[in-house]
């Protein structure tokens, strides 16, 4: 798997953990070993430049997902799994930070980063979080998959709950 983190942001953030929860992410989704991603992180100035251009909504948010070849999870039945270019996953570690710090189970920016580079990674697969039934499938497999890394890991505590919207 190709992934490429690229801080830009200013602000320190644990680009290993972000690299090894992606990377986890897309072998629990079975994409192909040889895709590509790329994850960005960015200022709040830089977010809320993306989020009014592709949203346009204003202010900064917490993630962003471009997706490239529009890969899917292969079907169960599948053998080999379609590779390509996933896309672009960009996280804003301002607006990181202001989550964990507000969501039920406090938690830290790392972990809030963990959490939204899972979401952004099921984005890009294809999932969303529109309708109740499709929220309640995306953010149960999101949860299921950092609390498999996080116990992979030996992290102990609670696992970030969901502060995506």
């Amino acid at each position: 798997m190709s992934i490429d983190v690229n801080n830009e942001s200013g602000t320190e953030v644990d680009e290993q953990a972000i690299l090894d929860i992606a990377r986890y992410a897309l072998a629990r989704m079975r994409i192909h070993p040889l895709s590509e991603l790329s994850v960005i992180v960015v200022d709040a100035d830089a977010m809320e430049q993306l989020h009014v251009q592709w949203m346009d909504l204003p202010g900064p948010t917490d993630v962003m997902s471009f997706p490239m070849d529009e890969l899917r999870p292969p079907a169960k039945d599948e053998d080999e799994p379609p590779q390509g270019l996933l896309g672009d996953i960009v996280l804003c570690p301002e607006v990181a930070a202001r989550q964990g710090a507000e969501a039920p189970t406090q938690h830290s920016m790392d972990e809030e980063l963990q959490l939204l580079t899972v979401h952004g990674v099921l984005h890009l697969l294809g999932y969303d979080h529109e309708e109740p039934d499709e929220k309640a499938e995306m953010f149960g497999l999101q949860a299921a998959i950092v609390d498999g890394w996080r116990a992979e890991k030996g992290l102990t505590g609670p696992s970030p709950a969901p502060t995506v919207s």
